[in-house]
């Protein structure tokens, strides 16, 4: 690998796939979401978006905590502005929520790999990615109810990939659920065997990396607008979206390459 930047809380390298690994480092304070730690992910991530030989995103962390969401410690401290904490907790939240719409925007493909417990905005972290693979000794929940502050942001990204009763679910009770459940209900992709982790999303990371990047850019920007269209309005917009992608180089070369049963040679464009 080609370590592109290391500093004291997030690793980052890139290999010869193109595939970018960031790793939450932090362990001393759960890998939380820190203002420092919100910027070097969003760094990082813009980084991800104008770096041409970035093609997939994983996201994974040191230690037992994949994150423990936002540093309460920092919020705590906010209190002792004269507005009690109100302007540095909105700009704490619209970092977030920038942070979060940039994994969602990026036209790479961004995984989640999770060894360990991932709560409050380190699960909406774990939500906001495209994939997410998980060991089975991994933890999810969204707890902010037992301390009096609802999961108001994270809830955001877990409703957006679980069903309503499940979201409310962990959202009202706060409680814990694990990896096999978080597969069952659709918030991770897999639950597999910590010794296997990083070689199954490894895999699924080498095998997006070999796909044209302008057709997962294209088919990820309108995955996500058209999710909360109406039935005919995805319809129309999704088909403007397959006569552009398919006046595409990569496309023309990729039919081609299948009528001729031989392998494509992507061009990006």
């Amino acid at each position: 690998m080609n370590v592109v930047r290391n500093n004291e809380i997030l690793k980052t390298a890139i290999d010869l796939d193109g595939i970018f690994r960031l790793t939450l480092n932090n362990q001393n304070n759960h890998n939380a979401l820190s203002e420092e730690m919100m910027s070097n992910i969003q760094a990082a991530l813009d980084e991800s978006i104008s770096n041409k030989k970035i093609r997939v995103v994983i996201i994974s962390a040191e230690g037992p905590t994949f994150s423990s969401g936002h540093d309460l410690k920092e919020l705590t401290k906010g209190r002792q502005n004269p507005d009690k904490g109100k302007n540095y907790f909105m700009t704490v939240m619209n970092k977030c929520s920038n942070l979060m719409q940039t994994i969602v925007n990026n036209p790479k493909p961004v995984i989640a790999e999770v060894n360990g417990t991932a709560t409050a905005a380190g699960c909406q972290l774990v939500a906001s990615c495209d994939l997410a693979y998980a060991s089975k000794a991994s933890t999810f929940a969204t707890p902010g109810v037992n301390i009096g502050l609802f999961c108001s942001t994270p809830m955001v990204a877990v409703s957006r990939n679980i069903s309503n009763k499940h979201s409310m679910e962990m959202l009202l009770t706060g409680d814990l659920i694990s990896a096999d459940k978080a597969e069952k209900i659709g918030l991770i992709n897999k639950a597999v065997e910590n010794s296997s982790l990083k070689k199954e999303t490894l895999l699924a990371a080498q095998k997006i990396s070999k796909k044209s990047s302008i057709t997962l850019k294209i088919g990820k920007e309108a995955f996500y607008k058209q999710i909360d269209m109406t039935l005919s309005e995805a319809y129309d917009y999704a088909s403007n979206v397959m006569v552009e992608n398919m006046l595409k180089l990569d496309a023309e070369e990729g039919i081609d390459a299948f009528i001729k049963k031989r392998k494509p040679n992507w061009q990006d464009k």
